[in-house]
């Protein structure tokens, strides 16, 4: 009992409590100003049901998503009173619009140090024309080129992607950065952590970059302050502040991890020991990742330093250029990109519908979490009808209750038109993979969620016709020997008060 209090007080004394409280405080504030002017005042009243109208009227004709749109609409049917306000706040982007300047700048500033190889490109439409207008979008759009001269390996779990991060950390000359979501105490980090002391030490450039989100509420900053000490440079991206704003919306959600240049990681995998099994969570964790070396690698430093020079108009990139340049060509492409919510274009998500469009054999995903939007549904659907083998595998044991209940909701509509659901029984799946036909494959951090989709900023890697994405298709053959698949029988039994929690979950699902 007196365990449990003094753990009790600490969290009550926490910063990250003190902000949560702050921002709750805000929100009732301003909950009860709205609700007692509007019971004093009738005209105050009659302006928030105008604004609603108003906001109404110009939602229906945005080119927003209609998955978008149609919770928003929901809310100021049932909340006329609030529902405006809060739409207003979130896309006016309060706090966020320099932030999405600077993105901006900075993405357009360094598109000179990811120039194409046009010979490259060509030779990519030639060898898979069904995917060259794909890689000619990701370099038009995202500013990301496609590499012939590099080598890829693909973990089909964390452990063993981990030994492979210590392997080539204790190689490292010149830098190591790492950029993560959550970082958390434990075996995977304390190892980590005794590498980067060790190099830094010897004069190797270490730099770390963490979500103000994600892993604040796990370490305290004061922790990261402290890391300086060994000769550890640590910045936080996007803070989490207590104060109202829809900045809060968009989290770094990328895992990179990059050595000299040449060599990179990224997966589904975060520094904490739950994601190589260490540590217990929803039964057996399933994540995957890949390492890319040579040329590739290189984008992932510039995705890296994008954010961690964000502020910095002049930053000279060359200077991070690999001093030596590893080569090994292998049987196919690679071209990894990154997804930022600062802009209009929403890569992750369209490099999806892509390969699902393209696909003439099979599909098959892996994923945490399922929350479609209606392009998503329809493309999944149609590939299905046209005969395709469309497999999605989403875990059996859940991690987000919520989350687990609003993919229920789109199971009945995806089997209806023969798309597969299989759910992996040992535990929580948090791969991020795609792949089809044997020829090409998507390994990153972006789920089938709206907020992976639209809101965090993303990284991955497609592959085209390499072995690697032979190994992506292993690994779900491989996975699928542990999963239970749902039925529509499955879905008809289902108790009731579950059926109603996923159809008013799915109506909100862009808002989660």
């Amino acid at each position: 009992m007196r365990k449990f209090l003094r753990k009790l007080v600490r969290i009550l004394l926490n910063r990250n409590t003190l902000f949560v409280v702050l921002l709750l405080l805000q929100a009732i504030v301003l909950v009860l100003t709205i609700l007692y002017l509007s019971q004093v005042y009738l005209p105050v009243y009659a302006m928030l049901i105008a604004l609603d109208m108003v906001l109404v009227i110009y939602i229906t004709n945005t080119s927003e998503n209609p998955s978008y749109k149609i919770p928003w609409l929901v809310a100021m049917l049932i909340l006329p009173l609030f529902a405006g306000f809060a739409y207003l706040l979130v896309k006016t982007d309060a706090g966020h619009r320099t932030i999405r300047r600077e993105c901006a700048e900075k993405m357009q500033e360094t598109k000179k140090d990811l120039p194409q190889d046009k010979s490259v490109q060509n030779a990519l439409c030639d060898f898979f024309p069904d995917f060259g207008g794909l890689s000619r979008y990701l370099t038009n759009y995202g500013g990301y080129p496609v590499y012939r001269n590099y080598i890829s390996e693909y973990y089909p779990v964390g452990e063993a992607m981990f030994e492979a991060m210590k392997r080539e950390m204790r190689a490292a000359k010149r830098y190591i950065f790492l950029e993560y979501f959550i970082i958390n105490t434990g075996v995977m980090w304390d190892e980590i952590l005794a590498l980067l002391k060790e190099k830094a030490a010897q004069g190797v450039d270490v730099r770390l970059m963490y979500d103000g989100f994600g892993t604040q509420f796990m370490m305290p900053r004061e922790y990261f302050q402290k890391l300086s000490e060994f000769g550890i440079q640590c910045r936080v991206f996007n803070s989490f502040k207590p104060f109202l704003s829809s900045a809060q919306n968009n989290r770094d959600h990328r895992k990179i991890l990059v050595i000299d240049g040449h060599t990179a990681f990224t997966g589904g995998i975060n520094l904490a020991d739950e994601y190589i099994n260490r540590k217990l969570r929803f039964g057996h964790w399933k994540d995957g990742g890949i390492l890319c070396k040579g040329e590739a690698a290189w984008s992932f430093t510039v995705m890296f330093l994008q954010l961690w020079d964000l502020e910095d108009k002049n930053a000279d990139l060359t200077l991070y250029r690999p001093s030596e340049q590893l080569h090994g060509t292998t049987d196919g492409f690679i071209q990894p990109y990154s997804d930022s919510p600062t802009d209009d274009e929403n890569t992750g998500r369209n490099v999806y519908l892509d390969i699902i469009n393209h696909a003439k054999r099979y599909c098959y995903i892996m994923t945490p979490y399922l929350m479609l939007d209606h392009e998503l549904i329809t493309a999944l659907g149609l590939a299905a009808k046209r005969g395709v083998d469309v497999r999605i595998m989403t875990p059996h044991i859940p991690d987000k209750w919520y989350a687990y209940e609003t993919a229920w909701s789109y199971y009945a509509e995806l089997l209806a038109q023969h798309v597969r659901i299989f759910e992996y029984e040992p535990g929580f799946v948090h791969a991020k993979n795609m792949t089809a036909d044997d020829t090409v494959s998507v390994v990153g951090t972006i789920n089938m969620d709206y907020r992976s989709l639209y809101l965090h900023f993303e990284c991955a890697a497609v592959l085209y016709g390499s072995s690697t994405v032979r190994q992506v298709r292993r690994d779900f053959d491989d996975s699928m020997h542990h999963c239970i698949e749902i039925s529509l029988a499955d879905c008809r039994k289902r108790s009731m008060p579950n059926r109603v929690a996923s159809w008013v979950l799915r109506m909100f699902a862009p808002l989660l």
